[in-house]
């Protein structure tokens, strides 16, 4: 299983059906990751879409998705708003090596703006 270290934008699953009513953005949360990164990447689609969604397969990413959310409420609360994360449980497809696909299951991290 390889992810990048920087969350990587990626189409909604068919087995993703929050995101099968609209075109929210994906960013997919390795344990390698940079929370900063991933925060700033969070904010910026927050700031335009008011919604994105994480995706995590593994404690480090759990761990590294949860810090990046955190540290995103910081950078959009000067502009009034805050931001509300429901946890859920998901089958996600993972591109193997041999060019076939592996489910994995995973957390989705689904966050929203609201204003404050």
């Amino acid at each position: 299983m390889d992810h990048s270290e920087d969350p990587i934008p990626v189409q909604p699953g068919a087995s993703d059906p929050f995101a099968r009513r609209d075109s929210t953005e994906i960013l997919k949360v390795s344990s390698k990751s940079r929370p900063k990164a991933v925060a700033g990447a969070l904010a910026t689609v927050v700031e335009r879409d008011h919604k994105v969604v994480l995706h995590a397969i593994g404690a480090g990413a759990v761990n590294q998705a949860v810090k990046a959310i955190a540290i995103a409420r910081g950078f959009v609360a000067p502009r009034g708003i805050d931001l509300v994360t429901i946890i859920a449980f998901s089958s996600i497809e993972i591109e193997a090596a041999d060019g076939g696909t592996s489910e994995r299951t995973g957390i989705k991290f689904f966050v929203e703006s609201r204003s404050v």
